[in-house]
């Protein structure tokens, strides 16, 4: 299916792609993505990182589909990213779960996209992640807080596609620092034997790399609250757009799937982090967003001072070594009592 997507050709409208806004490598388009898609070029695009509108029950103001409606919608965006998407390059999707309505009872329409984007269009799963945001409030309230028969929801899947089974990728781009227990491990040495798994440990494992490979957990705290791009929206009396992934979700995907020029496109920028991200890291980038609203807001994301970063310090009165790091209790550290 998905070959067949790939060599369609057609008429295609003329499409007006004068940019709302340019930087040094890249552009913000005001206007309805899927023309925009469909004005690219075959196997043109390197890197598709987006975060389009989840399939809620609930309505936002940024406009969001119902989650019956959810694969029919985006069936035209995955057939043009899917053309237009190079024979190495990637689709990642950064899409959070749904609550059916009236009920505790979660919605499956974001496996079912995957599924279509798989078996229909012809995308490889090339592997799931998973943003944990640790900030997350604790909802839907009935269901959490209430009636206390659900936990927390604070997991989005992340999908990440490619066109074929090799896509270009290093991990190496996004090593993260060595545990503690590494390091210990690194220092005293490890017997090379067989783990009760099955799993064969050589004296390899004691290498020391300088860095681990990272899991498919993105831990990453969504608490922009004073951030440049937000008071410069306050200030220019903008509204900024209300559902933000923090720069750290793009910037592993770029980091890890795209190389230096490569061109990335957003076709459902928002507030243009990707953009942002892509600015950055020095490489091509398209964002393409409907409202003329946000991509005034967005102007705030590429007037920002040099000396301001773009990263989260974190707390500055908390060590290091936990400002770098988010923590999970294990489960059952309080049961044991009467009221557990």
């Amino acid at each position: 299916m998905g070959k067949r997507h790939s060599a369609t050709t057609r008429a295609k409208a003329a499409v007006n792609l004068a940019p709302f806004l340019t930087t040094r490598y890249g552009k913000v388009i005001c206007a309805d993505s899927i023309e925009v898609l469909s004005s690219y070029p075959d196997a043109s695009v390197n890197l598709f990182m987006t975060s389009p509108p989840f399939g809620l029950v609930r309505k936002k103001d940024y406009g969001n589909v119902d989650a019956g409606e959810y694969l029919n919608w985006f069936r035209p965006f995955a057939v043009e990213m899917f053309r237009a998407l190079k024979d190495n390059g990637s689709l990642v999707i950064d899409i959070g779960g749904a609550w059916n309505k009236g009920s505790p009872t979660r919605s499956l329409y974001h496996f079912k996209l995957l599924i279509m984007l798989c078996e229909e269009i012809g995308f490889h799963l090339a592997q799931d992640f998973y943003w944990w945001n640790p900030s997350r409030l604790p909802t839907p309230a009935e269901w959490v807080t209430v009636r206390r028969v659900r936990v927390k929801d604070a997991i989005n899947t992340v999908w990440w596609l490619s066109k074929t089974p090799w896509p270009k990728a290093s991990n190496r781009r996004v090593l993260q620092p060595y545990s503690l227990s590494m390091k210990s491990l690194l220092v005293n040495g490890y017997v090379a034997k067989k783990r009760p798994s099955g799993h064969d440990i050589s004296e390899k494992f004691s290498t020391d790399n300088g860095a681990a490979i990272p899991p498919n957990l993105i831990a990453a705290s969504n608490t922009e609250s004073n951030s440049f791009y937000l008071r410069y929206c306050e200030q220019h009396g903008l509204a900024p757009h209300p559902a933000r992934y923090p720069a750290e979700l793009p910037e592993f995907f770029i980091r890890m799937l795209s190389d230096t020029n490569d061109l990335v496109v957003d076709p459902f920028a928002g507030s243009c982090v990707t953009g942002e991200v892509a600015e950055r890291l020095k490489r091509k980038w398209m964002c393409v967003e409907l409202s003329k609203e946000y991509c005034e807001a967005a102007r705030g994301r590429f007037v920002r001072p040099a000396e301001e970063s773009t990263k989260n310090p974190g707390n500055p009165e908390v060590p290091e070594d936990e400002r770098n790091y988010y923590k999970v209790a294990r489960p059952g550290v309080l049961r044991g009592g009467p009221t557990f």
